[in-house]
């Protein structure tokens, strides 16, 4: 049985999945789905772990793929063909991209013109959409905002023809990043004024992921209310979500030690360094950037903030910034307050890494990568994967 609270019994690097926390989230997100009468898929870009994909298949039942890699994972391990995007389809991959797709979305009119033939000739049950582009979005990061000005992601309204052609059934369209119910409402207006005149001659329309519906606080009302309404204008209208971060929302850690602590003289900043790294585990978190919640430690926006401190009630807290152990010199964020000094071999606990992890962790340095492992809910922990130098020594062929 495993420890949740201290993960005491693990002494190496890994990524923890909870799979009662997992369930919770994909009782939610199904319930979403027919409370709205909506069809919510997962995005393999935030979650791709395929050994827990029959728990997933009890609650949903398709997937969505950005590349050929992904899209023979939904339809070889998923089991259902996947509804596929990507900006650039290419004359090695089509076919077979085709071939494991129900849904196909290209992202320009060229593409279209290119590929559609060929497509339906692999694939003759296959549906095709175009990927639009609102020209709105509240997401603030430019790198995450996938309508910034010049992005390369989908076509404006006024390129559009007035008459799409026959075999053009759907539209997608991404708009959001870990989002809320209200901003979704204020995008769906901006959605429906630019392409509102196309949507008699479509089927189905994808409103692409970034619907943060498993978080806490989440307004579920509000998103439910959105799309019944949306379904009373346009009752012909199929509606798809596609969220990668909310399947696996707050499901699971990242479990790592502490090896070596240095610094802290002369004004200088504590910090203890880690055996994972977040270049290499954590990429998002300098990518955002955003500080990762460790557990039983105080997050401090101030980076002036080095030397103990006196807590409200007394007491001490020591300040740490935690430092990776790849040789990138800006592999570090700052800084925490725990209640005691850190020890080497403690186990420093990040929370909620299960999405836009180990989708894209890299062997930057050669440095080993975490297990991954799922905590059942019976408490016993089950190894879904280790790594050894034979996998990087593979990647380097």
């Amino acid at each position: 049985m495993v420890n949740l609270q201290t993960f005491e019994e693990i002494k190496h690097p890994m990524y923890v999945l909870e799979e009662a926390r997992l369930r919770r989230n994909l009782s939610l997100i199904s319930s979403v789905a027919e409370a709205a009468d909506v069809e919510i898929i997962l995005a393999f870009k935030a979650y791709a772990l395929w050994k827990t994909f029959p728990i997933f298949k009890e609650y949903i039942q398709a997937t969505t793929a950005s590349s050929l890699w992904e899209a023979r994972l939904g339809y070889e391990e998923f089991g259902s063909k996947t509804h596929t995007f990507s900006p650039a389809y290419t004359d090695d991959e089509i076919d077979e991209i085709a071939r494991c797709s129900s849904h196909l979305t290209f992202n320009s009119l060229t593409q279209y013109e290119r590929y559609h033939q060929r497509v339906r000739t692999v694939n003759s049950g296959i549906s095709c959409g175009i990927r639009i582009n609102p020209e709105y979005s509240e997401v603030e990061t430019l790198l995450y905002n996938p309508c910034a000005p010049g992005t390369r992601f989908g076509v404006r309204n006024a390129l559009l023809p007035e008459k799409l052609p026959t075999d053009i059934e759907g539209f997608h369209c991404h708009t959001l990043c870990e989002s809320g119910a209200d901003v979704f409402r204020r995008t769906l207006t901006h959605i429906e004024d630019k392409f509102g005149a196309w949507f008699s001659q479509i089927k189905w329309i994808n409103f692409g992921g970034g619907h943060l519906m498993t978080r806490a606080g989440y307004d579920i009302d509000l998103l439910v209310a959105t799309l019944r309404e949306f379904h009373a204008r346009y009752p012909w209208l199929k509606v798809v979500l596609e969220p990668g971060s909310a399947f696996a929302w707050q499901t699971g850690e990242l479990v790592s030690q502490v090896v070596d602590i240095v610094g802290g003289t002369d004004g200088e900043p504590t910090t203890a360094i880690l055996n994972v790294s977040f270049t290499c585990h954590m990429p998002d978190c300098l990518e955002m950037p955003y500080h990762p919640r460790v557990r039983g430690a105080a997050t401090l926006e101030s980076e002036d903030v080095f030397l103990p401190q006196t807590t409200e009630d007394g007491g001490r807290s020591y300040v740490y910034r935690l430092g990776g152990n790849s040789c990138l010199s800006g592999d570090f964020m700052r800084s925490w307050a725990f209640d005691h000094p850190l020890q080497i071999g403690e186990n420093i606990i990040f929370e909620d890494m299960l999405h836009y992890t180990t989708v894209k962790t890299n062997t930057f340095n050669g440095i080993s990568h975490p297990a991954i492992g799922l905590v059942r809910c019976d408490g016993s922990l089950e190894m879904l994967r280790t790594y050894s130098y034979a996998d990087y020594k593979a990647r380097m062929d």
